[in-house]
């Protein structure tokens, strides 16, 4: 561009009359000329014929950001001219955005037509404003030329605090659109990302865009990947199988090739469950993903305690057919045999299928729901007087005669013999009652409330409006901060060792040998089996020899007492409490035991793996042979972090002045510019980061709107469903009274 004098808009338009003007425009049926905007700086660049630019781009950046943007108008794309001879584009024309008149019958017309337009309450824009500026291509220094101008307009200009709301300043830029989606990543709302970018800019005025420009990005975003979603996924897993040999991957579809299903695991999945297989909960959870689809993870518990991810599945229904499905993927995953025990919720579907690929697992439903459902099964009345009963009997039985004899006298106290709910758990006992399932090791777990804490934690990183692609990266990005906090307990486990509380050798040894998190369970048995006094010989023979162990109570006057099988053979002792089978950590009474006949260091049969700190150390190889590693190729990662970690310091360092900035900043912009020139040397294609990867086809169609049994809404107890089922008064109509306390009929009255 050959010039950018400042000047003032021209003195020739200023001398013309305002009378004269506002007479012309009345014949022509136009709104009256206004002046220039008496409110904009001085320092406006000044239009001349014959000013060039390098290209198209250079004219509308001065035209419309230097000067319309301080003079106080927008501007829009004209017309345009290419030649007759060679079509090439040689006219172009800008316009003020208030060029030309609304057309209000081809509106009308329209909105009758399409019945489902909705209709928006907008009001004319459109001005009639000749304001405009023409260029030609010179074809001797191909570039572009003022050809025209005209700077009168027929509207009142936009002051400067309020030019920023006019639609040719308000862009989104790259920055911004990568902005959005790293902050979209993390389900932060547009509303919430454009008060991030408020701040960052120091004022709505200077973000350069509004709240609405970041809504219909989003929505061209969602156009964009219409139809490609399901296609899109699949090509991810694809991706990832690249990447990872040992990710797996399954997608199903119907006939008319629409995905109804889905399961992946990675290979970090696949090795926790290899070292913690024993123990599973399976349930689904609702509201994920813009298709509804319901997602499925199967989980389990690792050796901090934390819950572990070992597959994730997408289901179109609840069906037995999709759980069968489902669970034979997982099998068929793992590099291991089935557990020993799933834990799932009470649903006849999920049973029928755990029934048929997992013959051998015990399958526990969950005792919360169970337990939370008499309240609402027995009645308000029978459950005030007589859920203590059933509660004392679920709990405190400790062999299964106990239960037996307790369960009758509570349904027989409550004359609830024949209440069909009551029977059908009764006969389903071996389900759930604790006393028939606590044989099994069970990691300390008698429900699934662990996976719901789950699904609350992966629903802060979904949405209803993810499409199946944002779902998956999402739930990628989910596992990745579960796993960066197994590492961080990991991390505490080789820096730091608990302290003791008692001076038993048995409680040092094992803070050397469990995790933390375990250690502190077990120091708390430790803690506890100091209050226990006495152990007696009850009975013996050649093979086992069966001890109590007796416990002062809090008033010192009754006891109680557990009883110690000791295996003579084994030297193994087992508690009828149960608390070690259940949990795999040894009870108090079983440390008072050892402690009775001079143990002093806890016996490797009281100690599980999957407790200890070397639980994870060992190579894993999958059915094929195949070792599951969960790090593919580490050269473009390990390039990326030292490169991270390098900048970050440069950054912290350069910012300290404004000098060592601007000296970062033009030494990054020139460092740019050679490593496009290097990439493109060497055939490096460059992903832009904004934008997804479109597929070209269509491999298989995405799923329908799914619908689920369930909401993934919090269960209601039914005094919670009564209070918001509240009746009307009688006598105003309103909630919260009735017709007798109603100040309306007292006053009446």
């Amino acid at each position: 561009m050959s010039s950018t004098d400042v000047a003032s808009p021209s003195v020739a338009t200023r001398r013309l009359a305002t009378t004269d003007r506002t007479a012309l425009s009345v014949m022509m049926s136009e709104p009256p000329l206004q002046e220039p905007n008496e409110n904009v700086p001085v320092d406006v660049p000044k239009l001349q014929i014959g000013q060039e630019f390098d290209s198209i781009e250079d004219a509308y950046h001065f035209y419309n950001d230097i000067y319309a943007k301080r003079v106080g108008f927008g501007v829009r794309m004209g017309s345009n001219k290419r030649s007759k001879v060679t079509g090439e584009l040689n006219w172009k024309q800008f316009v003020c955005s208030k060029e030309g008149i609304t057309d209000e019958t081809y509106e009308n017309s329209r909105r009758q037509q399409s019945s489902t337009m909705e209709e928006r309450n907008c009001g004319i824009k459109r001005m009639n404003c000749k304001a405009r500026l023409n260029i030609v291509l010179n074809k001797a220094s191909k570039k572009w030329c003022i050809s025209d101008f005209e700077e009168t307009h027929t509207h009142e200009l936009t002051t400067p605090r309020r030019i920023h709301m006019l639609t040719s300043h308000r862009k989104l830029t790259k920055a911004k659109k990568c902005l959005m989606g790293k902050l979209s990543n993390v389900n932060v709302r547009s509303s919430q990302q454009f008060k991030i970018m408020e701040t960052m800019a120091g004022g709505i005025q200077n973000v350069g865009c509004m709240p609405r420009d970041l809504r219909n990005f989003e929505r061209d975003l969602r156009e964009e990947v219409r139809g490609h979603d399901a296609t899109m996924l699949l090509e991810y897993f694809e991706s990832e199988k690249e990447k990872k040999p040992s990710f797996y991957f399954e997608v199903d579809r119907d006939e008319e090739n629409r995905m109804t299903r889905c399961f992946w695991a990675d290979p970090t999945s696949k090795k926790a469950y290899f070292f913690f297989n024993d123990v599973v909960v399976f349930d689904t959870t609702y509201n994920t993903n813009k298709y509804r689809m319901i997602f499925a993870p199967i989980t389990g518990v690792n050796h901090h305690g934390q819950t572990i991810v070992f597959g994730c599945g997408l289901l179109s229904d609840e069906k037995t057919e999709s759980f069968i499905w489902l669970l034979e993927q997982w099998l068929k995953a793992m590099p291991s045999g089935p557990p020993k025990v799933i834990i799932t919720d009470q649903d006849q579907a999920i049973a029928k299928a755990i029934a048929q690929v997992l013959p051998h697992t015990l399958h526990r439903f969950c005792i919360w729901h169970i337990m939370f459902k008499f309240r609402d099964k027995l009645g308000p009345v029978i459950a005030q007087g007589y859920y203590g009963l059933f509660k004392n009997s679920v709990y405190n039985s400790k062999t299964r005669e106990e239960f037996e004899a307790s369960w009758k006298n509570a349904v027989q106290q409550s004359k609830q013999e024949n209440h069909v709910w009551l029977t059908t758990m009764y006969e389903l006992r071996s389900r759930w009652i604790p006393a028939f399932c606590n044989h099994i090791f069970h990691a300390g777990m008698q429900s699934s409330q662990r996976v719901e804490s789950n699904h609350s934690f992966f629903k802060t990183f979904v949405s209803l409006n993810n499409s199946l692609l944002d779902f998956a990266t999402r739930i990628k990005r989910g596992l990745g901060q579960q796993r960066h906090e197994e590492l961080i307990r990991d991390h505490i486990d080789s820096n730091e060792i608990p302290k003791t509380k008692t001076y038993y050798p048995i409680e040092k040894q094992m803070r050397e040998v469990y995790t933390k998190e375990i250690f502190l369970r077990f120091q708390d048995q430790v803690v506890k089996s100091t209050a226990y006094l006495k152990c007696e010989t009850l009975k013996e023979d050649e093979h086992e020899c069966v001890y109590t162990v007796l416990r002062a109570a809090d008033d010192e006057q009754s006891w109680k007492v557990r009883q110690i099988i000791h295996d003579k053979v084994s030297g193994f002792a087992k508690c009828s409490c149960g608390g070690f089978e259940v949990e795999g950590i040894a009870c108090r009474h079983i440390i008072f035991f050892l402690r009775s006949i001079n143990i002093v260091h806890l016996p490797n049969e009281y100690i599980l793996d999957r407790w200890t700190k070397n639980a994870k150390v060992g190579r894993v190889w999958d059915n094929d042979g195949i070792e599951v590693r969960d790090v593919g190729d580490k050269s473009l990662m390990m390039r990326y972090i030292q490169l991270s970690q390098l900048s970050q310091v440069v950054i912290d360092e350069a910012s300290l002045s404004e000098e060592s900035t601007k000296y970062l900043t033009d030494g990054l912009h020139s460092l740019r510019l050679g490593i496009k020139e290097l990439l493109t040397s060497l055939g490096v294609e460059e992903v832009p980061v904004t934008k997804k990867r479109i597929p070209q086809q269509i491999l298989i169609e995405e799923p329908s709107q799914s619908k689920a049994k369930g909401s993934g809404k919090r269960l209601k107890s039914s005094k919670e469903i009564a209070m918001s089922k509240q009746k009307n008064c009688g006598k105003c109509g309103r909630t919260g009274h009735n017709i007798k306390t109603c100040d309306k009929h007292n006053t009446e009255g």
